[in-house]
């Protein structure tokens, strides 16, 4: 293969081949993965929308990749370069994420063509207004089939215009709210869902570092804290994996790439100060206390230990893999590194640790918020009173048996119950050690997979499977 062929790779294709490499492992029959990889339904929009002082005729797209469970989960994104192919390929990603982090999801992703910088908000309420409805008049949008959340271009705004409209379509569905992820708080919404692919992520890095020995395979040393950490793209991902990780746990943020170049710093960046001259300035350039660079690509390749590609896809490439000094690359973002440069990273024995694991974050507290508006009762209002007044009477009682009293930073911490943002971060936190935990229990039962790639597609896979076989849709047999 050329290397003008393995540019000319697409995304979806990548992504088979990743499932076709694992398949491959487990022993799959062909008949078994040409199900799971198939992508059930894909519905393309063509719809006028008018504005101002013009009309304009939108494309968009929403892809269900696994109906196996439902409902059907996956981003909207709003972007110029949006396409079918990107579209099918992150909706698969999605099925194996949920499959990975035992999330009762089947895999789905939404697109329009559109620039959103190009219009004012009235105008983007129309269109997403008008998206919503061509939806739903489909029955591409509904609580228990397809929901929707928040990606590149979107945010609770646009999920709250859609909740919105799918309300005025439906007023008698009394689950409305369920419709979409990624709302307001007051809206339906759940705290700790805007920062929750970042936090995520930092809880995948935390989990990692808790095991020395394959810390140690990875040619990483010590703990996660001051660790050397470059970042791509400081938009929701990036910015709050950066900024948990410097400030929770102490990693030094040596450089930050953006779409103007890079600033480097090896003593380590202020996150959220670079974001603050980001918003203000619209760039990196002249940012105090650190060296710009307009070559942010090249930043890719500088010495660092952990590389976290948290932009647009195929960033990492066939051109440039061989050039990585990383010792670890976390993917924050979906397929920023391609199926062709994640074999050349292999050979090179760096670590990847996988968008399909590393950035589940936040279709795990989407699937929190869900779980939550089915219900229509915020997490902790029956126990939270019940858990502090248990523990004033623990704390009481150990004044009574020392004779003294407890220290007050303390006490408060015994006696305050858990808060909403305290049970969503809990849960997102148990969710990414017990996903590790079982990709390294799979990596140790096929000990001809080295990779953590191939070990988390072993993992979904071997799930869906097991829920086609359990259907009835599928006979799994394995090759000789």
């Amino acid at each position: 293969m050329t290397n003008s062929d393995r540019e000319s790779m697409t995304f979806r294709e990548g992504v088979d081949l990743m499932v076709d490499r694992a398949a491959l492992a487990m022993g799959l029959s062909p008949d078994t993965i040409k199900v799971v990889k198939a992508c059930n339904a894909v519905l393309q929009l063509k719809f006028p929308v008018k504005l101002k002082d013009r009309t304009e005729v939108i494309s968009g797209w929403w892809a269900i990749h696994s109906a196996h469970r439902l409902p059907a989960k996956g981003g909207l994104r709003y972007s110029p370069i949006v396409g079918i192919d990107e579209i099918e390929a992150l909706a698969a990603l999605m099925t194996y994420k949920c499959a990975i982090a035992d999330i009762p999801f089947g895999g789905a992703k939404g697109g329009l063509m559109i620039n959103p910088e190009h219009y004012d908000e009235t105008e983007l309420h129309e269109i997403t207004r008008r998206f919503a409805i061509e939806l739903a008049r489909k029955d591409f949008i509904h609580p228990a089939t397809n929901v929707p959340a928040p990606d590149m271009g979107t945010s609770s705004r646009e999920m709250m215009w859609i909740a919105d409209a799918y309300k005025m379509l439906y007023p008698e569905n009394l689950n409305h709210e369920a419709c979409v992820t990624g709302k307001p708080q007051n809206h339906g919404g759940v705290p700790g869902r805007v920062e929750a692919t970042g936090k995520g992520l930092q809880y995948a890095l935390q989990e990692f570092f808790r095991h020395p020995e394959l810390v140690a395979q990875s040619g990483l040393s010590d703990g996660l804290g001051g660790q050397r950490v470059v970042v791509q793209g400081l938009g929701n991902v990036g910015f709050h994996a950066a900024k948990s990780l410097s400030e929770e746990c102490g990693v030094r943020i040596i450089a930050i790439i953006e779409r103007d170049g890079v600033i480097i710093n090896d003593q380590g960046l202020n996150v959220h100060d670079v974001r603050q001259h980001l918003v203000e300035t619209g760039g990196l350039k002249g940012f105090p206390g650190a060296t710009f660079s307009s070559n942010g690509a090249a930043a890719l390749e500088m010495d660092c230990d952990i590389l976290i590609p948290a932009a647009l896809e195929s960033q990492i490439h066939a051109g440039n893999a061989m050039q990585i000094k990383a010792k670890m690359v976390v993917e924050g973002a979906n397929g920023p590194v391609t199926y062709e440069a994640d074999e050349m990273l292999r050979r090179k024995g760096v670590t990847v640790l996988p968008d399909v694991y590393a950035n589940l974050g936040g279709v795990t507290v989407s699937y929190f918020e869900w779980t939550r508006n089915i219900s229509h009762m915020r997490f902790g209002r029956l126990q939270r009173q019940y858990d502090a007044a248990r523990g004033e009477y623990l704390v009481s009682t150990l004044d009574q048996l020392t004779g003294n009293r407890v220290d007050d930073t303390i006490r408060n911490n015994i006696v305050s119950g858990a808060s909403e943002l305290d049970l969503v971060r809990s849960g997102l936190d148990d969710t990414m050690r017990t996903a590790f935990q079982e990709i390294r229990d799979t990596l140790k039962q096929y000990p001809a997979i080295k990779d953590y790639r191939t070990g988390c597609y072993v993992l979904a896979l071997g799930k869906i499977v097991q829920t086609y076989q359990d259907i009835g849709l599928i006979n799994p047999t394995r090759e000789a």
